[in-house]
């Protein structure tokens, strides 16, 4: 089929141990799914139902990364987390089924502009902006499920300069990865290529330009991003 411009080039991250790649189609993100990281955001953490935002699939960054830092903001924030990789799609799936449709496993960085995210809570607006931006979703390379198992349990934390910032556990998700793709599939149909970032543990705080940011989950390759000038 011909365009009348050249199309956009496919979104992709890594998979490890091979020269293959995983498409990226829609980035999906749960909000509030750690107790403790919910707490220091200022909300609650009882169990209520999970929420979601997006980030464009153009926004993926893979590791090794040295990003500018991003316009328009005065107080960029690190959120590392586990990322599932879906690779079989479906609709209104049921939680016991839900890991058949994960293809793999990734660490991952939700870069968040907080200043424009909390003005924008301020005035109840979207948060597209401090969330969506260039750059914004930092994804380490993808392992298989079918190699590594299904991550349920396992230490999370991500350092700075090497200085631990985030410490957690996969266990303590309010919402484990089941639930999420369950809940999440009642609303839209996953696809392969899906990419669902998980929350990440507390301890989020400020990146400012020549930082280097180390996430490691247990099990999966680590995810490394450094932070270059202003733009």
């Amino acid at each position: 089929m011909p365009f009348v411009i050249d199309p956009p080039a496919q979104p992709f991250v890594a998979v490890v141990g091979t020269d293959d790649s995983f498409p990226v189609r829609r980035i999906y993100c749960v909000g509030r799914n750690y107790a403790e990281h919910a707490r220091e955001m200022g909300d609650d953490p009882d169990r209520e139902p999970p929420f979601f935002f997006m980030k464009p699939a153009d926004a993926v960054v893979g590791d090794h990364s040295e990003l500018p830092y991003p316009p328009d903001t005065e107080d960029l924030h690190h959120e590392g987390e586990l990322v599932a990789a879906i690779g079989k799609p479906g609709f209104k799936i049921d939680p016991a089924n839900a890991l058949a449709h994960v293809w793999g496993y990734a660490a991952g960085i939700d870069l968040t502009r907080r200043d424009l995210q909390d003005a924008a809570k301020q005035l109840s607006r979207p948060w597209d902006l401090s969330k969506g931006f260039d750059n914004s979703a930092v994804v380490g390379p993808v392992q298989a499920a079918s190699e590594i198992g299904h991550l349920q349990s396992g230490e999370i934390r991500l350092s700075v300069n090497g200085e631990v910032r985030q410490l957690g556990n996969l266990a303590d998700m309010i919402w484990p990865i089941p639930h999420i793709i369950a809940f999440l599939s009642r609303s839209v149909s996953l696809v392969a290529g899906d990419l669902i970032m998980t929350d990440p543990p507390a301890g989020v705080s400020a990146l400012v330009p020549g930082d280097t940011a180390i996430v490691e989950i247990e099990g999966l390759a680590p995810l490394t991003l450094k932070i270059g000038d202003r733009q």
